[in-house]
């Protein structure tokens, strides 16, 4: 069944083309979602026209009903820094590591490579354990190219590294070698880590800007949903099922 918005109608092929916009766990959802989204965007269409707001371009046009229809109050001061006082283990800087590795490298569809390469890994653990220099071993036998200064990927934030590096490093002590190597789809890792660097609580005035961008989104989605909902009481909307005050009808 077609969608149609006050008779206008939306086709399978903007449809399609708009679910590349909106990534689901699964392709019904990612439909849905774009059936939404093109509903959301006709509606305003419809309702700058109305308003006879003519600007020559569609985004220009949806610009321009936005800031005359949906007003977004700047957020007050005390409202930040009650905002600020009540989530103070937010703001914080990340914690850095210091950090090395030997790389046993290996594609992940190649199942002989693998095995070769977490043979290889189990035995650097092995000749470490045994005394071996961390460095010395790294860049003889690394596949990495920090091997060339001994392993070392100096100091390195969270985000920055594949996932299953990340949380064997984070688990890791200060001084410590993985006792297993860490696999990940460039092969299998041997990782020391040297420090850890908490990181540091931050003061109000250094993110008070974040804070207001922030809270000034919460506002002006809100008002943009509340908004939508008053176009969509009024329309005549075939075809499609809203779900709820709630369908994300605003992205």
């Amino acid at each position: 069944m077609s969608i149609t918005v006050n008779g206008v109608e939306i086709s399978d092929a903007a449809i399609y083309a708009e679910m590349q916009y909106h990534p689901a766990p699964s392709q019904e959802m990612a439909e849905y979602s774009a059936k939404l989204a093109l509903v959301a965007r006709e509606l305003m269409l419809q309702e700058a026209a109305r308003l006879d707001i003519t600007e020559a371009d569609e985004e220009e046009r949806l610009s321009a009903l936005i800031e005359r229809e949906v007003q977004t109050p700047e957020p007050e001061e005390d409202h930040c820094q009650r905002f600020f006082a009540a989530n103070r283990p937010r703001f914080r800087t990340g914690d850095l590591f210091e950090v090395s590795h030997i790389l046993c490298a290996a594609l992940p569809d190649d199942s002989a490579a693998r095995t070769a390469a977490h043979t290889r890994a189990t035995g650097a653990i092995t000749q470490l354990d045994r005394g071996e220099a961390f460095a010395a071993l790294a860049a003889q036998i690394s596949d990495c190219p920090s091997k060339e200064v001994g392993g070392s990927l100096g100091q390195i934030g969270l985000a920055q590294t594949v996932p299953e590096f990340e949380q064997a490093m984070i688990a890791m002590q200060e001084g410590e070698t993985s006792a297993q190597p860490v696999e990940s789809r460039f092969g299998f890792h041997v990782i020391h880590l040297h420090k850890k660097v908490e990181g540091r609580p931050l003061e109000y005035h250094q993110v008070r800007d974040q804070i207001a961008s922030y809270l000034r989104d919460s506002v002006r989605h809100q008002a943009m949903s509340q908004y939508l909902s008053l176009l969509i009481g009024r329309a005549n909307i075939q075809g499609l099922e809203l779900l709820g005050a709630d369908s994300p009808l605003v992205q």
